[in-house]
């Protein structure tokens, strides 16, 4: 198990130059009744439900109509394959998988927790939810208003006694106003013209570049779900809802309210490949399927789809609409012109409160991901623990999204597509590692599929190249 080069096809074989060999313990059993443990997907998809499916998605569809939205269907699909990816090594190590990476490479967890961070210290999403708490009070200054979202998530974090329960439940209720918002938008709201709009997207489906530009392109495509390093945290939040393996991983818990700390430094927990073994993973391995896909890419497309199609019925054709967040304000008018006043003020609470939830996910996943690989990879032997690593990047993003905010680059869509297409390059990366790590460090019955490993190549052939030619688009703008 020690022999970082083993060869016997039937074993596991983590490296074991940079970190400890794993234990050895047998996969446990998942609960009769799995419905209790469905979750993490439903958690992905409520932190995506953000800049893609309130900003970026229906600003496309005001530009271009829906002739794009299949951009949508395909980055959500891809993103459903690295989910699974990134989930079976967890399900089958109870390791994430940035702490595989790091078995393979001294440094790529840091890489990648450098990524994370920097796609997401910009504010965007806070700021996005000040602008809609403005046009929903009627003024306001979004940065300060920003300001103060920034510190209530720091204290919800903080205060929280274990966060991956308290993120579920906000994000619960997020999803059912979310889902108010679409239900009432069919009844009152779409009309013919976008019907007969989607339909033609369907049958005739458009690269819309010249209208867009790459950046924005790459950016609607990477954020259509999850996107980046978010992928990457579905380790860490079916650890903590005791998928596999993770069942003998600790929660992550408040250093303040919580009990028992998160432990990233335990050496991992493969098991013997025997029949009864590998019985449970087949049960494990299913599940965490259907519950990725009936959560997190069901939830996503029909968010996006809607919120496109709503964003068509409203502004498309409209001279008006401008590359910034007061298109969401000009949206809200009109339905309030639409449909009722009412109306418009309950899309901008529900898009506020949406993107306020986002952004404690985004917050709390960027910090969890950094703590865990920092914790796991350098600070093994400190008494410093994950949950204290945790909140010290906590508070560090709010200050700086507050710094940011103070110094003046407020503009949500601008810095919502800095995010979008770090994003897009991590991704790009990952897919190649991903494929990399479990066609070799796990057992022969285990690893991936011909199949997927398909769709993780082309996942890396179509990063990279948006990547590149994003690159090439905004040197051309300079």
């Amino acid at each position: 198990m020690a022999d970082s080069t083993a060869t016997d096809h039937g074993t596991f074989a983590l490296p074991t130059k940079n970190l400890p060999a794993p234990q050895v313990r047998d996969l446990p059993e998942p609960p009769t009744q799995t419905w209790k443990i469905v979750g993490p997907g439903m958690v992905g998809a409520g932190v995506g439900l953000a800049s893609g499916e309130f900003i970026l998605w229906p600003y496309i569809s005001s530009q271009v109509g829906l002739v794009f939205l299949w951009g949508a269907l395909v980055g959500v699909v891809i993103q459903w394959f690295l989910n699974m990816e990134i989930e079976r090594y967890t399900l089958a190590t109870g390791e994430t998988a940035l702490t595989g990476f790091n078995r393979y490479g001294k440094h790529w967890g840091l890489f990648f927790a450098i990524m994370t961070y920097f796609a997401n210290m910009w504010p965007g999403w806070a700021t996005s939810s000040a602008s809609m708490l403005t046009y929903l009070f009627g003024g306001g200054d979004p940065r300060w208003i920003a300001m103060g979202i920034l510190l209530t998530i720091g204290l919800i974090l903080t205060f929280a006694p274990v966060v991956y329960v308290m993120l579920e439940r906000l994000i619960f209720v997020k999803i059912l106003a979310v889902a108010l918002l679409v239900v009432l938008a069919l009844i009152f709201a779409i009309r013919a013209k976008t019907y007969d709009a989607l339909g033609h997207a369907v049958t005739h489906p458009e690269f819309p570049v010249d209208q867009l530009g790459f950046a924005l392109m790459m950016g609607a495509i990477a954020y259509a779900g999850a996107g980046g390093g978010q992928n990457l945290v579905q380790s860490n939040w079916i650890r903590d809802k005791g998928f596999g393996q993770g069942l003998h991983v600790p929660r992550l818990t408040s250093p303040v309210t919580g009990g028992t700390e998160a432990d990233p430094t335990a050496n991992g927990y493969v098991f013997t490949p025997n029949a009864a073994n590998l019985a449970r993973w087949k049960r494990w391995w299913k599940f965490a399927n259907i519950e990725q896909a009936s959560t997190f890419v069901v939830i996503t497309v029909l968010t996006i789809v809607f919120t496109s199609m709503l964003a068509h019925a409203t502004l498309f054709g409209d001279d008006t609409v401008k590359n910034n967040i007061g298109f969401l304000k000009i949206e809200g008018t009109k339905l309030q012109t639409l449909v009722g006043g009412w109306f418009g003020y309950l899309f901008w609470a529900i898009g506020a409160f949406s993107l306020f939830a986002a952004a404690a996910g985004i917050v709390d996943y960027t910090s969890r991901l950094t703590a865990d690989m920092i914790k796991a990879r350098y600070l093994r032997t400190s008494a410093i623990t994950e949950s204290k690593l945790y909140f010290g990047l906590v508070w560090g993003l709010v200050a700086f999204g507050i710094i940011v905010l103070l110094a003046g680059l407020s503009q949500p869509l601008v810095l919502l597509v800095i995010s979008a297409c770090t994003a897009g390059t991590m991704m790009f990366v990952y897919s190649g590692l991903l494929w990399w790590m479990n066609s070799r460090a796990l057992p022969k019955a285990i690893r991936i599929t011909p199949i997927r490993t398909a769709v993780l190549a082309f996942a890396f052939l179509a990063f990279g190249f948006l990547a590149v030619f994003t690159v090439i688009d905004q040197i051309k703008k300079l």
